[in-house]
Protein backbone atom coordinates (compact mmCIF):
# COMPACT_ATOMS: atom_id res chain seq x y z
CA UNK A 1 0.00 0.00 0.00
CA UNK A 2 3.07 2.32 0.96
CA UNK A 3 4.40 2.09 -2.43
CA UNK A 4 1.60 2.75 -4.69
CA UNK A 5 0.69 5.97 -2.33
CA UNK A 6 4.78 6.59 -3.05
CA UNK A 7 3.72 6.25 -6.78
CA UNK A 8 1.31 8.35 -6.38
CA UNK A 9 3.35 11.09 -4.71
CA UNK A 10 5.46 10.74 -7.55
CA UNK A 11 3.32 11.18 -10.28
CA UNK A 12 0.80 14.25 -8.64
CA UNK A 13 4.59 16.43 -8.07
CA UNK A 14 5.76 15.65 -11.63
CA UNK A 15 2.20 16.49 -13.04
CA UNK A 16 2.16 19.19 -10.73
CA UNK A 17 5.35 20.82 -11.68
CA UNK A 18 4.56 20.39 -15.37
CA UNK A 19 1.59 22.11 -15.56
CA UNK A 20 3.21 24.84 -13.87
CA UNK A 21 5.75 25.75 -16.63
CA UNK A 22 2.82 25.68 -18.75
CA UNK A 23 2.00 29.47 -20.31
CA UNK A 24 -1.58 29.04 -19.05
CA UNK A 25 -2.82 29.86 -15.93
CA UNK A 26 -5.46 28.19 -15.77
CA UNK A 27 -2.98 25.07 -16.10
CA UNK A 28 -1.07 27.21 -13.74
CA UNK A 29 -3.60 26.40 -11.10
CA UNK A 30 -4.17 22.92 -11.89
CA UNK A 31 -0.61 22.44 -11.55
CA UNK A 32 -0.57 24.14 -8.06
CA UNK A 33 -3.55 22.09 -6.53
CA UNK A 34 -2.32 18.84 -7.66
CA UNK A 35 1.24 19.80 -6.01
CA UNK A 36 -1.03 20.70 -2.87
CA UNK A 37 -2.52 17.02 -3.15
CA UNK A 38 0.95 15.27 -3.54
CA UNK A 39 1.87 17.35 -0.38
CA UNK A 40 -1.30 16.35 1.73
CA UNK A 41 -0.44 12.65 0.58
CA UNK A 42 3.34 12.78 1.30
CA UNK A 43 2.61 14.37 4.88
CA UNK A 44 0.17 11.22 5.41
CA UNK A 45 3.22 8.71 4.42
CA UNK A 46 5.59 10.60 6.71
CA UNK A 47 3.15 9.96 9.86
CA UNK A 48 2.86 6.50 8.85
CA UNK A 49 0.00 3.85 8.19
CA UNK A 50 -0.92 2.56 11.61
CA UNK A 51 -4.42 0.59 11.65
CA UNK A 52 -5.30 1.76 15.56
CA UNK A 53 -7.13 2.63 17.76
CA UNK A 54 -7.98 6.85 18.47
CA UNK A 55 -5.46 7.59 20.94
CA UNK A 56 -7.64 7.96 24.02
CA UNK A 57 -6.65 6.49 27.32
CA UNK A 58 -8.76 5.20 29.56
CA UNK A 59 -9.30 6.28 33.33
CA UNK A 60 -7.61 2.95 34.63
CA UNK A 61 -4.98 3.09 32.44
CA UNK A 62 -1.80 5.33 32.43
CA UNK A 63 0.27 4.60 29.31
CA UNK A 64 -1.29 3.51 25.66
CA UNK A 65 -1.56 -0.49 25.49
CA UNK A 66 -2.58 -0.99 22.03
CA UNK A 67 -0.95 0.89 18.70
CA UNK A 68 -2.72 3.84 18.31
CA UNK A 69 -3.37 5.87 14.89
CA UNK A 70 -1.42 9.30 15.67
CA UNK A 71 -3.73 12.26 14.92
CA UNK A 72 -0.76 15.15 14.29
CA UNK A 73 -0.45 14.05 10.76
CA UNK A 74 -4.40 13.81 10.15
CA UNK A 75 -4.89 17.65 11.68
CA UNK A 76 -1.65 18.97 9.81
CA UNK A 77 -3.41 17.43 6.48
CA UNK A 78 -6.94 18.55 7.24
CA UNK A 79 -5.50 21.80 7.93
CA UNK A 80 -3.62 22.09 4.26
CA UNK A 81 -7.14 21.28 2.92
CA UNK A 82 -8.46 24.02 4.06
CA UNK A 83 -6.05 26.69 3.41
CA UNK A 84 -5.90 24.79 -0.34
CA UNK A 85 -9.30 25.65 -0.48
CA UNK A 86 -9.16 29.35 0.72
CA UNK A 87 -6.47 29.56 -2.09
CA UNK A 88 -8.10 27.74 -4.88
CA UNK A 89 -10.59 30.21 -4.52
CA UNK A 90 -8.65 33.20 -4.28
CA UNK A 91 -6.91 32.09 -7.52
CA UNK A 92 -9.85 31.89 -9.68
CA UNK A 93 -11.75 34.77 -8.74
CA UNK A 94 -8.08 36.65 -9.31
CA UNK A 95 -7.88 34.83 -12.65
CA UNK A 96 -11.20 35.56 -13.78
CA UNK A 97 -10.56 39.44 -12.95
CA UNK A 98 -7.54 39.11 -15.12
CA UNK A 99 -9.10 37.20 -17.96
CA UNK A 100 -12.02 40.25 -17.94
CA UNK A 101 -9.09 42.85 -18.31
CA UNK A 102 -6.67 41.34 -20.94
CA UNK A 103 -8.84 38.84 -22.56
CA UNK A 104 -6.37 36.62 -22.24
CA UNK A 105 -4.90 33.71 -19.95
CA UNK A 106 -1.16 33.67 -21.31
CA UNK A 107 1.34 34.42 -19.00
CA UNK A 108 4.04 35.98 -21.55
CA UNK A 109 0.84 38.53 -22.67
CA UNK A 110 0.80 39.87 -19.19
CA UNK A 111 2.60 42.96 -19.31
CA UNK A 112 1.52 45.71 -16.82
CA UNK A 113 2.59 48.35 -20.03
CA UNK A 114 0.36 47.31 -21.93
CA UNK A 115 -2.82 47.40 -19.49
CA UNK A 116 -4.63 50.38 -18.73
CA UNK A 117 -5.03 51.11 -15.17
Amino acid sequence: MELILVLLVGILYSAGIYLMLRRSMVKLLIGLLLLGNGANILIFLTGGLTKGKPPIIEANQKTFIDAYADPVPQALILTAIVISFALTAFAIILLKKVYETTGSDDLDSLNIQDLDI
